[in-house]
This record gives structure tokens, sequence and C-alpha cells, in this order.
């Protein structure tokens, strides 16, 4: 990529940063909800609250002008990233471990590149390579492998991870595939349209079978935070960083989840922050600078 052009791509590569620092704080809060609230009713909470979000400023903006074509493309994409590969999340989540899934869903940007290849005809350049590379050993010098477990009696938990990264890679670079001269805030709140179909039988059968905590005055503020910034404000940040950038270079911002959640967790827990941690926050950072040259 020309040097000329990087500035013009640094809106799209912080919206992405963004959005991923977003999702890198938002554990506490979610385990905190999830005490009250079924994990497939919160999604289905949170999708609804990230469209009616995004729903108001395009009400406020002349309201939405999309074609019956492209309302399905942008809903079938919807399916793939917030009903299956979250739904896949959900339930890696509950049958692994949090390490696993730190560990597991780190290799999303680089799943990202052979779909980017065939959807979109995106080299795999050797600068690619090499910035993907670098990336993935500072997440794993910052998620420390050596705390995953991989005995059999969690392989659904580990299988159903894998599956969210591969479906949430193939989100990604279907993102840019069809949002592509389209108006990435109207796509963003279709999209997440998508997700209810799958997401809503689910959450029913949950109430039915579990039911619904106390909602205190901290929960509600929970989960205003989950639907309105970890879903509306960031799921745009994403998708507009995938309709801007290769998806190659995009993904990368990715790799900003581990290094905010362990930032977060040494100023409001207390943890360490080890040498190896700042090597791998060096890492990610020169990965990133590589694929954006």
């Amino acid at each position: 990529m020309p040097r000329q052009l990087i500035p013009h791509h640094l809106p799209a590569l912080f919206a992405g940063l963004s959005a991923a620092a977003i999702w890198g704080g938002m554990y506490v809060v979610s385990k905190v909800v999830l005490e009250v609230i079924p994990p497939f009713t919160l999604l289905v909470i949170r999708l609804v609250l990230g469209f009616l979000a995004l729903a108001l400023v395009i009400l406020a903006r002349g309201g939405f002008s999309v074609s019956k074509r492209d309302f399905w493309a942008f809903f079938g994409v919807g399916i793939v990233g917030y009903g299956v590969s979250l739904g896949f999340q959900f339930i890696g989540t509950k049958l692994s471990t949090a390490a696993n899934g730190s560990l597991v869903t780190s290799a999303t940007p680089a799943l990202v590149l052979p779909f980017a290849f065939f959807l979109l005809k995106e080299p795999i350049t050797r600068r690619r390579l090499i910035a993907i590379l670098v990336a993935s050993l500072g997440v794993l010098a910052v998620i420390d492998p050596r705390s995953a477990q991989l005995s059999s009696n969690l392989f659904l938990g580990n299988l159903s991870l894998l599956g969210a990264a591969v479906t949430w890679a193939l989100y990604s670079v279907l993102v840019r595939k069809v949002s592509s001269g389209a108006d990435v805030l109207q796509a963003s709140a279709i999209m997440l349209l998508g997700g209810l179909p799958l997401t809503i039988p689910i959450s029913a059968w949950e109430i039915s079978a579990q039911g619904i905590g106390a909602i205190t005055p901290g929960i509600l503020g929970g989960i205003l935070f989950l639907g309105i910034i970890s879903t509306a404000i960031a799921m745009f940040l994403w998708n507009y960083a995938f309709a801007k950038l290769p998806a190659a270079v995009a993904s990368l911002t990715f790799f900003a989840q581990p290094v905010v959640g362990t930032l977060l967790g040494w100023f409001f827990l207390g943890e360490t922050i080890t040498p190896l941690f700042v090597l791998g926050g060096v890492l990610i950072g020169i990965g990133i600078v590589i694929s954006n040259e």
C-alpha cells in the first residue's frame, strides 16, 4: 500500500482499534449483567438496543434509503455475524474457559486472509503475512497460551470457539464486500437485525427455563452500556474499518482487545503488568504498522 495513502486510512484504522478496545473492556460489565440475564437474552437486548440507537441517528439524518436487494444482503451478513458467530462464542465460553476463548479467537485476523483472498481477491502478500505473524506473536505474549486447557472435556467448547473465530472472520470480510459504496451506518443497523431470527427463539427458551433476575439500576446501566456502546457504536466502528480498509489490514485491529482487557485489569483489579505484556503490545503495534505501509 503506498505510503502517501496511509493518512487517509487513519480514521478507519482508529475506528477498528476503538471497536476492539471497547470490546476488550466490556467483559467485566458482561460478567456482572450475565449473573442476572441469560446470555442469549442479553444478546437479543443488545441487538435491539443497538439497532434502535443507530436507527435514531439514521432517522435524524433523513431516514433509511436502502434498496430491497441491499437490505437482504446486509441482513444475511448480520445472520452470519450476530446470529451464528456470537452464538458460537456464547456456547464456547460456557463450555470452555476464558483463557481458551482468548487464545482461539485471537486466530481471527489470520483467518481473514483466506476469506479476503477468495471473496475480495485481496492478495496474500509477504508484508501482510509478516504483519499477521508479528502481531500474532504479540497477542500470544499478552494472553499467555500456557493458561489454556486442551482437555477432552472441553473439546466441544473449544470447537465452538473456533467456529466463532471462523465465522467472525467471514462476517468481517462480507462486511467489506457488501458495504462498498453503501451507507455504513444503515448497513450496520440492518446487520444487527440479522442476528435476531436465530437468537430470539433461544432467548425465549432461556427465559422459560431460567427466568430473569432483579434489574437494579446498576444492571440497567450495564445493559445500556452493552447495547449502545459495545453494540451500536463498536459494531459500527468495526464495520466502518472493514468498509474502508483492506480486510487484512482492518483485521489486525482485533488484537487491541486483549491489550485493553489486560490494562483494565491492571487499573481496576490491580493485576500485574509483566514485561511479556509490554513486549506483546509492542509487537502488535509493529504488526499493524507493517500491514498499513
